[in-house]
Formats: C-alpha cells, structure tokens, sequence
C-alpha cells in the first residue's frame, strides 16, 4: 500500500467555508487534498472521465444539492471501483450507514466526531481498513434484525429520502429523472413496505429509525 505522501483526497461538500476547514485540518497532517467539488454533478463528470481519476480517496458529504451524496457514492462505485470513498456527514442513523456501506463506501464519519477521528479514518481507509466512528458504529450494531426500510430496493430508499426532505411527486420526477407515475407507484411501494398510511406516519417512522433529521 502506498504511504500518505502520495494520497490524493478529494472533498465533496457545498459549504467553501467547511471545505477550507477539511483542507486545513488534512494538510496539517502532511495530506494533499487534490480536489473539491461543491455538488454531486461536479464531481462525478470529474471523477468519473475517462483516464485517470484525480484523487484516490474521496471525503463525501450526504446532503448536497440537485443529487445526494449517496447517490453519486452508487454511481462512482460503478464507475470508479477503485476509488475509496469515506463518508463524513451530518447523519448518524443505521439505516443511513447500512445504505452507504452497502452502496460501496469504504467508512463513515459522522461530523460529530473529533478532527482526529477523520484523519485517523483517512489513514485506515488507505490501508484498505473499514472505518466508522463510534456512535454509528454502536447504533448499526444495534439493528440486529432488518427494519422494514433495510429491505427497500435502491431505487424506492432514493424516493424515501426525497420524501423525507419535503420533495413532492413533481419534483422528485426531476432529481431522479423518472416519470411523476413511475414516482408515484414507488411512493406507493414505500409506504406499503414500511406500513404507514400517510406523510405523518411516515415521518413518525423516520424519527423512530434515525431516518429523520
């Protein structure tokens, strides 16, 4: 395995400021950060280019605009399987996690954590370690047998979470690039799975399991 001097980190945040920070903190340690992207569609038409990938390890956020950071992580590990990508997010849910860890992420941090908690995931992920900070890793410990939303398809967990922010028929028809009827039968789908009735069902639902902010 390659040493850290050679580590190119990529940072995929929409806050300059919390990006500056990152940089800060990783170049104090002797580590280059290589590139940052602002959004999800910047920095897969960079890392997903034919020919060399910029970076070798990717610091993700989950929340940014237009698509999410989870969905650029399913995207890349299709794209880009040799690219590391380490989660540092907001969000502590085990649901959350699962979907990440599943989706190809090589660790997740919540922001949370102690600025030595990311550098020292940084190191383990390059080494080829799975890393997660203590509070996610306890709370996926504890979902010892699959919750409803654990056995949704990727496509109807996309729909979930846009439902969960607010998003509507029509405007989650245009993140996801689907039919507002291919939308609507997925919304459908969900509820079912999860057995709720109605938008406050589903978000009682979302806070019992860590879904919701």
């Amino acid at each position: 395995m390659s040493g850290s001097a050679t580590l190119r980190i990529g940072l995929v945040d929409d806050h300059a400021v919390v990006r500056a920070g990152y940089r800060r903190l990783l170049e104090l340690e002797g580590l280059e950060v290589a590139a940052e992207f602002a959004d999800a569609d910047g920095a897969y038409a960079a890392l997903a280019a034919p020919g060399d990938c910029p970076v070798d390890l990717l610091i993700l956020d989950l929340s940014l605009p237009g698509r999410s950071g989870l969905e650029l992580l399913r995207r890349l590990s299709v794209r880009r399987a040799e690219l590391k990508v380490l989660v540092f997010t907001m969000h502590d849910g085990a649901a959350m996690v699962r979907q990440c860890l599943r989706a190809g992420a090589a660790g997740y941090v919540t922001k949370s954590s102690a600025p030595e908690e990311l550098v020292d995931a940084v190191h383990r992920v390059w080494r080829g370690e799975r890393a997660l900070s203590a509070d996610v890793a306890d709370a996926a410990a504890a979902l010892a047998e699959p919750a409803p939303h654990l056995k949704l398809s990727t496509r109807e967990f996309d729909v979930l979470q846009a439902l969960l922010r607010g998003a509507g028929v029509e405007e989650i028809s245009r993140q996801l690039r689907l039919s507002a009827k291919t939308v609507a039968n997925y919304q459908t789908l969900v509820r079912q799975k999860l057995g709720v009735a109605n938008a406050v069902e589903l978000m009682r639902y979302a806070r019992e399991h860590g879904l919701a902010d």
